[in-house]
């Protein structure tokens, strides 16, 4: 992944590192607080959430909505590629792995082949809790993995990690993944 801003640089790495942001310079803490005003932050992000249990959804958008953040439902991968090719205006995806009809993962690379959604975040979540699981999400079009159940904390952490990355670049710009071809 290639880095387009020093402020994107800033911010994705104090994220990864879960570095202590009194350390940081005065300069670089205002940069930081301006991003992560989690009043500014979820408030009125539109998230779809992607999962055929309902009391994962209910659990999911009782969080979500709290927060501030609009929330459009799809039990199973078909619903949610309907979703998104009717609407270019989801800020982030919620992605469960194990559905019936069409898997998480095909889902996610679908997803991944419609323009619109080809940078925008997906989060995989998933029961499974294998080492490899992850990196078999990545490969499908994750851009990051949580297990279930879900901590709170942690998936607010998540979507704050990012949203903030999506929204630090600027309208237009996008980042290229490097080919591995040369």
């Amino acid at each position: 992944m290639q880095v387009i801003t020093n402020d994107s640089l800033l911010i994705e790495t104090s994220l990864f590192l879960h570095q202590v942001s009194l350390s940081l310079t005065p300069a670089q803490q205002a940069l930081l607080r301006k991003h992560y005003r989690a009043d500014n932050l979820y408030s009125g992000k539109r998230l779809l959430v992607v999962d055929d249990q309902l009391s994962n959804i209910y659990a999911l958008t009782e969080i979500l909505e709290t927060h501030g953040m609009h929330c459009t439902i799809a039990n199973n991968g078909f619903e949610a590629l309907e979703l998104v090719e009717d609407n270019a205006e989801f800020d982030l995806i919620l992605m469960d792995i194990m559905m019936p009809e069409m898997d998480g993962y095909e889902t996610m690379t679908r997803i991944r082949e419609i323009p619109a959604y080809q940078h925008t975040p997906i989060i995989a979540l998933t029961a499974k809790a294998m080492k490899e699981d992850r990196q078999i999400c990545i490969e499908a079009g994750a851009n990051d993995y949580m297990t279930k159940p879900l901590d709170a904390e942690r998936l607010l952490g998540m979507l704050r990690l990012w949203l903030a990355s999506h929204k630090a670049l600027p309208e237009g710009v996008t980042i290229e993944q490097e080919s591995d071809e040369g």
